[in-house]
């Protein structure tokens, strides 16, 4: 008797391990199977990951673009210029200038962001106009105050800024243009704030929508995104992506 309790026992431990073994199997197995698997993204929502045709869970859209996999953990390394600190805060950067001075980069940020507020309304011709006055900011700035490195660096962000803005005042009625070369200068006004810092809080958005994702950004002054690509076909369409305190 003793010897056939025993038995039925073993028989049992035997059957729970081998019940584990093969749970174990099949979680090892789905693991490998979703690490394996090609994700795709929201064109508006990149966070947002899944199968292809799955919905965004924020905005519904389909899940269409397709997710770069990688087999490395080592995180970039961000070059920070002298006088910022960059935070990484669920997927948005803040560029803090902790050596803001009285460099006139103020009034050039202020004559872009009206530029930037006619094109969401569809205003071809305020936008002209806005872009002349800011090409008589652009002229009358000086550079006198900064050393070499930053006299040449801040010169030739001038100098593209100076081109893109040209195009952006000569173009009225031609709104497509003068958005096209809004994004080139959006360019310019990051590149100059991010170097040189500015006394208010600014935001830089992204439309993915636009330039096939690639040059659809935009400094903006409002906490809420509003669209100067594309005005009041798609007001709100875009993200903020960073910060610039």
């Amino acid at each position: 008797m003793k010897k056939i309790i025993l038995s039925i026992v073993t028989l049992a431990v035997m059957c729970v391990s081998c019940n584990q073994n093969n749970k174990e199997t099949k979680t090892d197995t789905a693991v490998t199977n979703q690490a394996g698997a090609e994700l795709y993204s929201c064109p508006m929502h990149p966070e947002i990951t899944g199968e292809k045709g799955s919905e965004c869970s924020e905005c519904g859209m389909e899940l269409t673009e397709k997710v770069a996999q990688t087999t490395t953990t080592k995180k970039e390394e961000t070059v920070v210029p002298a006088g910022q600190t960059v935070v990484e805060t669920r997927g948005i950067i803040k560029i803090r200038n902790t050596n803001k001075t009285a460099f006139p980069t103020d009034a050039i940020v202020l004559n872009y962001l009206k530029i930037k507020n006619t094109l969401t309304k569809d205003d071809s011709k305020g936008t002209a106009t806005a872009a002349k006055t800011l090409i008589t900011t652009l002229n009358s700035t000086s550079s006198t105050s900064l050393d070499s490195d930053s006299k040449n660096r801040y010169n030739a962000i001038l100098a593209d800024a100076k081109a893109h803005v040209k195009h952006i005042g000569d173009n009225a009625g031609k709104i497509d243009h003068q958005r096209e070369y809004f994004s080139l200068l959006s360019k310019d006004v990051y590149d100059l704030i991010k170097a040189f810092g500015t006394q208010q809080t600014v935001y830089q958005d992204y439309c993915p929508m636009y330039g096939e994702g690639k040059t659809g950004y935009w400094i903006s002054e409002t906490k809420e995104v509003i669209n100067p690509y594309f005005g009041s076909e798609m007001l709100n369409c875009g993200r903020r992506i960073a910060i610039v305190q």
